[in-house]
């Protein structure tokens, strides 16, 4: 018998798909109305002026301009200039 059986296969080796969250634009980068600037869970970033925030989190630009990180008081802010 030249034969080799074959091993058993694992079920517990899956991952779940990954959510694609994080930062999208930088700052000092360009944006429009509509664009996304930040998708997240939670509020690690604030959403401040010309941006808005979806039932999601999701922080997206109100008007066009640039973008710019600011912090205060512990907390990290997002505005659109």
């Amino acid at each position: 018998m030249a034969h080799t059986k074959t091993g058993a296969t694992t079920k517990g080796n899956r991952d779940s798909t990954s959510k694609r969250l994080g930062v999208k634009v930088y700052g000092g980068a360009s944006v429009i109305a509509g664009n996304i600037i930040i998708r997240q869970k939670g509020t690690k970033f604030h959403p401040g002026i010309g941006v808005g925030m979806g039932k999601d989190f999701t922080l997206f630009a109100k008007k066009d301009g640039k973008v710019e990180f600011k912090k205060r008081q512990d907390n990290q802010f997002v505005n659109v200039i």
